[in-house]
């Protein structure tokens, strides 16, 4: 029996470069938290696969076949969609990758505890990211596979475009190397029909144009504060809606990549160079960028509450935004 493995990774906030980020290549500034989300894998007392998360009321029993992970009970059915997406994708992606090592499956418990809800409800500290990677870390761990950090975060990715191709990795980056961390996205959907088309073994291996991490030194004298809007917001919606906007497919969408660019260099070059009034006024641009972009989209970025944050740090000399894709979760100030 193999001895339980248990591994955290942390939330995330964004600095600076909300949507463009989508992009490939195009810059965003992303900070670990200090909440976690903790995943054990353990052998189960009985059964292939079961999966406890502190999401769900009742632990999910599932079994594997030649598609994947299934529940014996229809009934559980939605939660593989639902609260168990990331988890169940984690799962599906270590087994392939064994497999293609002609290594058998291993019967596995994954326990979840996160601090990155309340009472059930997330934050907008990047719960889905943070389980991913800590999932990884643990069933690669538990399965005495030889990893590095680059090595998980691929494979975290791999995992969450399996479930949804588009958010850009960035909160994955975050949980990964923790700290504050300059971060470009590879292309997802060209690494979806990779994986479709060659498996994780090959995929991994494979050059993954764009891909940037780099750690930044964390500011000296300016402190990072996050604000809880009181309600959650869907990223996934608020980025389904811009695509279908006039606006996204004109020539203001090229000049709002280009500005972000600028912002996130400068608040990069800032924080290089120890610099708090010019992180200031990069983190003010950035507000100003979203709320550009909320004038010209009509997304709902800027809640009345998210409002409300921002005008406290300004009024107190600081500089604010919402954090992510807006209409809810959190702002920061700094």
């Amino acid at each position: 029996m193999t001895n339980p493995v248990t591994h955290t990774a942390p939330g995330k906030l964004l600095i600076a470069g909300e949507y463009a980020v989508l992009e490939p290549g195009q810059p965003a500034i992303v900070v670990a938290v200090d909440r976690f989300v903790t995943v054990r894998a353990s052998t189960p007392r009985q059964g292939d696969v079961v999966l406890d998360t502190d999401l769900l009321p009742h632990e999910v029993a599932l079994v594997r076949d030649r598609t994947g992970l299934r529940p014996p009970d229809p009934a559980d059915t939605p939660h593989l969609t639902g609260a168990l997406a990331h988890l169940v994708s984690a799962v599906e992606i270590v087994d392939r990758l064994r497999a293609g090592l002609a290594l058998p499956p291993v019967p596995l418990r994954l326990t979840v505890r996160s601090g990155l809800h309340e009472h059930g409800v997330k934050i907008g500290l990047g719960s889905s990211g943070a389980v991913t990677v800590a999932a990884v870390a643990a069933l690669t761990a538990f399965h005495a596979m030889p990893t590095t950090p680059e090595l998980r975060f691929r494979l975290a990715l791999l995992a969450s475009i399996r479930v949804d191709a588009g958010p850009s990795g960035a909160d994955l980056a975050a949980s990964t190397w923790g700290g504050w961390i300059s971060y470009r996205a590879p292309d997802r959907a060209l690494l979806l029909r990779r994986l479709r088309r060659d498996g994780p073994a090959e995929t991994l291996r494979a050059t993954w144009p764009e891909l940037t991490v780099r750690a930044l030194p964390p500011p000296n004298t300016l402190s990072l504060h996050t604000g809880w809007s009181g309600s959650p917001a869907s990223t996934s919606a608020h980025v389904h809606r811009l695509s279908h906007t006039a606006w996204r497919h004109g020539p203001a969408f090229r000049q709002f990549l280009a500005r972000s660019a600028t912002c996130v260099d400068a608040a990069a070059h800032a924080l290089g160079h120890d610099d708090p009034g010019a992180l200031l006024d990069a983190v003010r641009d950035a507000h100003h960028l979203l709320a550009d972009l909320d004038d010209a989209t009509g997304l709902g970025i800027f809640t009345p509450r998210l409002s409300e944050l921002c005008a406290a740090a300004q009024t107190c000399g600081g500089a604010a935004k919402p954090s992510g894709a807006g209409g809810g979760d959190c702002g920061i100030a700094l």
